[in-house]
């Protein structure tokens, strides 16, 4: 049984550096957990003269793959470089050479990751990526192992820092989308190209990832329908706050006879629900199963520590995979077979927010237009605006189904009285 067990890590960013920081802060407690000590053996970095924000011994740097990805004694590979084609072919790479492998990247997994672990389990290895999805949140290994046997219906999450703080940002300070993405920026928070993450981008990739964890169905990025929060204007939030609700950007995942729903989207939160609550940069994801009821966890979603907390806990679980002799044995089969939930089986609540004529008769037309399509109110709220002869309308349905609220849209937009459709988004909870 090894007394030793040698890690190569590929990359050295914030991340990596996490990485080596608690390697190093609780070696004495890992080899205590696992029965052996743990070494880092070399790192693959881009430019050997960078100045580091972490003591390293120079002597483990390289810019040469091989002497990470076929170092002889490496037992654990950790992928924290990002990318896909390049992380990807090293990925592949380490498992032909029989090593385990633990990568933080969403984007990988999201896009390849039941090819890379098919190659895998071929290759008798461990493939773990705990630390792809809310970072420092055991949110992956709380659905495959804590609620292993149970049959979970619905994941909805916060699973992206960046568009929380915004959204934050904006319903409790009054800032605008613009001014609350450049305090993001400023922090750290986003990015200098904040697309992926304000266009739900980001998101999606991890519901993905979620959806094919939680369900056992093959779920690809395709199937995730997505929506950012470009638009989205402080007047929703402000009716949304008067009406009990607060935005968020959410990933749904839903599971109900055999059909799946994946889709990512600005939605009105009822103040009672357990997201409702979670606040700037912090994700949380809520996992609803038929025998457990509902559960949520949270937590920082980013960062250097957390996201090397989740890596290390996926290196513990290698290690012991190697230890007892058991490693590959991971499933690598879907339970079930992908079929789309059609849009007529796919039931919600909307809000929406018109402009009309202001003039008489007409809360009465569009009342009845809704009703055609069988959609009733649960809440109306009619302001004039600056221009009197104008009003605006916002309206909360009863559930409905999506098919129902798409052709009432259409109905709208030819509709004489409606002026414009300003917005629309799902809504999720009771107000009390």
């Amino acid at each position: 049984m090894k007394e030793k067990v040698s890690v190569g890590l590929l990359g050295l960013g914030v991340v990596g550096s996490g990485v080596i920081q608690l390697i190093n802060d609780h070696r004495e407690k890992l080899t205590h957990q696992l029965g052996c000590e743990v070494e880092v053996s070399k790192v693959l970095v881009k430019n050997l003269d960078k100045t580091r924000n972490i003591h390293i011994n120079g002597d483990l740097l390289t810019t040469n793959p091989s002497d990470v990805l076929d170092h002889p004694s490496i037992d654990i590979i950790v992928e924290v470089m990002g990318g896909i084609d390049q992380a990807k072919e090293y990925i592949l790479r380490a498992f032909n050479n029989k090593k385990h492998v633990v990568s933080a990247n969403k984007d990988l997994v999201a896009l390849h990751g039941p090819e890379l672990q098919e190659a895998a389990t071929k290759n008798r290895c461990d493939f773990y990526y705990e630390a792809s999805v809310a970072g420092g949140i055991p949110i992956l290994r709380g659905i495959s192992e804590g609620l292993s046997t149970d049959h979970i219906q619905r994941v909805m999450g916060i699973v992206n820092g960046t568009t929380n703080y915004i959204l934050t940002k904006m319903d409790e300070e009054g800032m605008s989308y613009e001014d609350a993405l450049l305090e993001a920026q400023r922090l750290g928070f986003a990015e200098a190209d904040p697309t992926s993450d304000v266009d739900g981008l980001d998101a999606a990739r991890k519901m993905a990832i979620l959806g094919r964890l939680a369900f056992s169905t093959p779920v690809e990025l395709s199937d995730v329908e997505v929506n950012g929060i470009r638009g989205i204007e402080l007047e929703d939030l402000r009716y949304g706050k008067q009406l009990g609700y607060t935005m968020k950007l959410i990933g749904f995942a839903n599971f109900n006879d055999q059909e799946l729903e994946v889709n990512v989207q600005p939605t009105l939160l009822s103040k009672n629900h357990p997201l409702s609550s979670v606040k700037n940069e912090y994700n949380a994801v809520y996992v609803y199963g038929e025998a457990v009821g509902e559960t949520m966890f949270y937590g920082p979603g980013a960062g250097s520590l957390p996201t090397a907390t989740a890596i290390l806990s996926d290196v513990s679980a290698a290690i012991k995979g190697l230890r007892l002799g058991v490693s590959g044995s991971q499933s690598n089969e879907m339970q079930f077979t992908k079929t789309l939930t059609p849009i007529n089986k796919r039931h919600s609540q909307y809000y929406i927010r018109l402009c009309v004529k202001d003039e008489s008769g007409v809360l009465s037309k569009i009342s009845s237009l809704f009703h055609e399509q069988d959609i009733s109110f649960q809440r109306i709220v009619q302001t004039p605006v600056n221009d009197y002869e104008a009003a605006e309308i916002v309206v909360v349905t009863h559930d409905t189904s999506l098919s129902n609220f798409q052709h009432t849209l259409e109905k709208l937009k030819s509709f004489e009285a409606v002026m414009e459709i300003k917005s629309y988004y799902k809504v999720e909870g009771e107000v009390m």
